[in-house]
């Protein structure tokens, strides 16, 4: 009876311990109100009004989150990421820890935030913004703490550039339409 009990609490607990791996398809109202727990990998497709889960896959949705290390196409109006590889297109798109890949949208991106490193390629009508940037920056004000890459806009500003060494106590000349360091 023991060795029957003890088999039986060791497949619940490897029943209950792979239910968290990963699944095909997640469809979430919020990241509490989905099929699956938002920290179950999702390794296909999200469909979501806000979902929040770690993916490796496609995430279409109002609000898409991915937490830990994801990867894939993540479309919607504001979309979040702590580190992710990949494409990101939102109005709104923003990283946490790191990003490599495309911040944009195919219709009107407004934001792209990274407030760790970025590889890639940030694209948007409004303001780009990244702490450690290597690539290109495509949009109206681009922003760099450290910039190793090009940008292109209105207003372009590299932190790590010498001409922005005294901002904000003095207002550094900008660099209309091309930045770049290296």
């Amino acid at each position: 009876m023991k060795k029957t009990l003890s088999f039986a609490f060791l497949c619940f607990c490897v029943a209950a311990a792979s239910a968290e791996e990963s699944h095909p398809f997640q469809a979430s109202l919020t990241p509490e109100i989905a099929l699956h727990s938002k920290t179950a990998e999702i390794r296909g497709l999200s469909l979501s009004l806000w979902g929040e889960n770690p993916q490796q896959g496609v995430a279409l949705g109002l609000v898409n989150g991915s937490t830990g290390d994801s990867a894939g196409f993540s479309w919607g109006l504001f979309n979040y990421a702590d580190s992710y590889t990949g494409v990101s297109w939102g109005l709104v798109n923003y990283s946490g820890v790191s990003f490599v890949g495309w911040q944009g949208g195919f219709y009107l991106p407004l934001v792209n935030l990274s407030k760790g490193t970025f590889t890639g390629l940030q694209s948007a009508w409004i303001f780009n913004s990244a702490q450690e940037f290597h690539g290109l920056q495509v949009g109206l004000v681009n922003y760099a703490e450290n910039l190793h890459g090009v940008q292109i806009g209105l207003a372009n500003i590299a932190r790590n550039n010498p001409w922005f060494k005294e901002f904000p106590d003095k207002l550094a000349t900008g660099f209309p339409i091309v930045n770049w360091s290296f």
